[in-house]
């Protein structure tokens, strides 16, 4: 199989990337109402409609806005609109929704917390997606630098690079299953949502680095300045994490 891999159906070219974030998005939804039926959920069924509400739009405009501060794009045509349009980022969909709740919440009052049941769906969602990306090699921007690194790979520009996406997809794995065993003792309602953001982000600041990156603020990535801001934000949870583990 070359990479970047498009399938041709019916003499049309699959956009495999496209499909499978679709796909990412359908199953990772049908997932979250499967455990929503089979959880008992504190928050009352309009309370939440709102907040996923509230999570969708800040996640639009999340993903969008820091899409934009990765690889800017001035406005000069309807063309470099369409572009900001569908330019996305995971990173900024992820702390857009997280401002997105908090802010529905606030309107209706809902004190509870409410992304515990969220975060297995999200891993999945990204899972799939990044499968996608993977197999999109450089037509996605989720591709490495050169390297000699022996797990290098032609991704599609003839150079050996860092499989970003593919990392990614070992780091889901391992972080769906510490998670997983972490909600069997019983968290505090709203701790594993928490763990889920403080991993991950703590894992793109990092993995960013491996990244061809051309436009940085204090020699780090727009990405990198939002996992900061992610982790201050959970900086109290991080400080009880460290005071536990010593």
């Amino acid at each position: 199989m070359n990479i970047p891999f498009e399938p041709i159906i019916f003499n049309y070219k699959i956009n495999i990337h496209l499909v499978l974030e679709y796909l990412a998005f359908f199953l990772a939804f049908r997932y979250y109402v499967f455990l929503r039926k089979n959880s008992v959920d504190l928050i009352p069924k309009t309370n939440r409609l709102s907040i996923i509400l509230g999570a969708t739009l800040g996640a639009f405009l999340g993903s969008r806005i820091m899409a934009v501060l990765e690889n800017p794009v001035f406005i000069t045509d309807i063309s470099s609109i369409i572009t900001i349009l569908n330019s996305k980022t995971i990173m900024g969909g992820l702390f857009g929704g997280l401002l997105g709740v908090e802010l529905a919440k606030k309107i209706i009052g809902e004190k509870q917390s409410s992304g515990d049941l969220f975060v297995f769906p999200i891993i999945l969602g990204i899972f799939i997606g990044r499968i996608g990306c993977f197999l999109s090699g450089v037509k996605e921007f989720t591709y490495g630098k050169e390297t000699t690194f022996f797990l290098g790979m032609n991704l599609g520009d003839g150079l050996k690079r860092h499989p970003i996406a593919l990392y990614e997809l070992i780091f889901l794995i391992i972080l769906f299953y510490f998670l997983r065993n972490l909600k069997k003792r019983n968290l505090k309602n709203g701790l594993l949502f928490q763990y889920f953001m403080i991993c991950y982000f703590a894992f793109r600041f990092c993995i960013e680095f491996l990244k061809p990156n051309l436009f940085f603020v204090f020699g780090l990535s727009s990405i990198q300045i939002l996992c900061l801001i992610c982790l201050l934000y959970y900086y109290k949870t991080i400080l009880k994490l460290f005071k536990n583990a010593s």
